[in-house]
């Protein structure tokens, strides 16, 4: 496991299973946003059970650990928080860019999703702004 990934789940209280040891270590040495079905792939030779996946998964989330992107494909996708995200609030305020070539989703933290004034009444929850393109590889 990587040291990122040790720290990472030592920082959020959760114990060193060889399931959470390996997924925290995909999204440790990922820049790109992944999905239920390519963590498995990636997983293949752990022989984790998609249960087991899906319950670190949650896990990972509700600890803010990871954040879902949703990239206009009806599949939910996962990508590592950065340092400032806890269980209790997600600072995963930030525009995400989907290639429409490779089909890879980046997170683009530096760019932040706008402010928008509501009309008296609305509250926003959760905002999410996605970029849809070529991305740099595939230029």
């Amino acid at each position: 496991m990587t040291l990122q990934g040790t720290e990472i789940l030592k920082k959020n209280g959760l114990r060193l299973t060889n399931s959470r040891s390996a997924i925290i270590n995909v999204f440790c040495t990922s820049n790109t946003a992944i999905g239920h079905a390519e963590l498995e792939d990636a997983l293949i030779e752990d022989e984790f059970d998609r249960v087991t996946i899906y319950r670190t998964i949650n896990t990972f989330l509700d600890k803010g650990i990871i954040h879902k992107v949703m990239d206009g494909s009806g599949v939910g996708k996962f990508a590592l928080c950065s340092a400032k995200c806890d269980e209790h609030q997600h600072h995963d305020d930030h525009i995400h860019f989907n290639c429409l070539k490779c089909g890879t989703t980046t997170c683009m933290e530096e760019l932040l999703v706008p402010q928008i004034k509501l009309p008296k009444g609305y509250e926003v929850k959760e905002a999410n702004v996605l970029l849809k393109g070529i991305c740099a590889k595939c230029q």
